[in-house]
């Protein structure tokens, strides 16, 4: 079945990703909170994830901290499923023009940049809706939007503040999606390689488990260095809502840069990297992992050799 081969790595890809989603939301959550306490309270010391997480269980109930999971995994299933599959896909190619052989190092982030960068403009709606979901239970009651759920989010911002409003952040979403695909995938091949000599490995079709563990810890922390800079001024530019006089806090990407680095320092830019890594790391691991088995299953069901 030439059709179910060639759609493999994006349905399979796609599936891992959001069950990966799932596992790691309230992580995700508790990042981005972190990150929106330095525009609404600069001031204010920043809590530990668990900490903040113990305190949203407590005071908000356990449902709080899977606010926004409704976007969490229609973002997935549209961007997770691009950005995998097309990753894979283009690896694949390279090796054929390779002659099967490994592709070189620098050909690993070109693969990565492009798979990373190409879907991006279809998931900006999806984020625009996670972000106001998980911050709208930090605002005082009176100002508080009470989402309902992903479709209501997506609606309400698009009446409220224009369809426009649904790609803000587009900027810092397609180099986010090109750094964090780089240190993702790319940095997981070449690590895998890595790993594969130093556990005495020698199918790369079948790593085992030490190697997969090892070469996700490793393309997680990637991952999260990449990435954390612009997810914060995604984060930030997503969030921001006009003042008295209908004017917006930041300009742009530029200006919103600027604006951290000036009032709240350089090492701003990594601000809750502990919560981003346990999220980056887990995720890779839980999709790297699952995707073998989901992979698996589908190629015994699809009768694809």
């Amino acid at each position: 079945m030439p059709v179910a081969a060639t759609i493999q790595p994006f349905v399979c890809g796609g599936a891992a990703a959001c069950f990966a989603s799932c596992c790691i939301h309230p992580i995700d959550l508790a990042k981005v909170r972190i990150q929106l306490l330095g525009s609404m309270a600069p001031d204010t010391k920043k809590p530990s994830f668990p900490a903040l997480l113990t305190h949203m269980v407590k005071s908000e109930g356990i449902s709080s901290i899977y606010a926004g999971l409704s976007a969490a995994i229609m973002r997935q299933a549209i961007y997770g499923t691009a950005r995998i599959g097309l990753h894979r896909t283009f690896s694949d190619k390279l090796q054929e023009r390779n002659k099967g052989s490994e592709i070189p190092f620098w050909m690993k982030p070109l693969s990565g940049m492009s798979s990373g960068a190409i879907p991006v403009p279809i998931g900006p709606p999806m984020d625009v809706a996670l972000v106001p979901i998980h911050s709208d239970s930090m605002n005082p009651k009176e100002e508080r939007r009470n989402y309902k759920h992903v479709i209501d989010a997506l609606r309400r911002c698009a009446a409220e503040e224009g369809v426009g409003s649904l790609y803000a952040g587009l900027a810092p979403n397609i180099l986010r999606g090109m750094s964090m695909n780089v240190g993702m995938m790319a940095c997981y091949d070449q690590a895998k390689s890595t790993m594969m000599q130093v556990f005495g490995e020698t199918d790369p079709k079948s790593p085992g488990l030490p190697v997969k563990l090892s070469s996700a810890a490793v393309a997680g922390f990637t991952a999260a260095a990449f990435s954390l800079p612009f997810d914060m001024l995604k984060s930030r530019l997503q969030d921001q809502k006009p003042d008295s006089k209908g004017n917006m806090p930041y300009k742009g990407l530029a200006d919103c840069a600027s604006g951290i680095l000036r009032k709240e320092g350089p090492l701003a830019f990594w601000t809750g990297f502990t919560a981003y890594y346990g999220r980056c790391a887990p995720h890779a691991m839980i999709i790297l992992l699952s995707i073998e088995s989901i992979t698996s299953a589908y190629r015994t069901v699809f009768q694809i050799e």
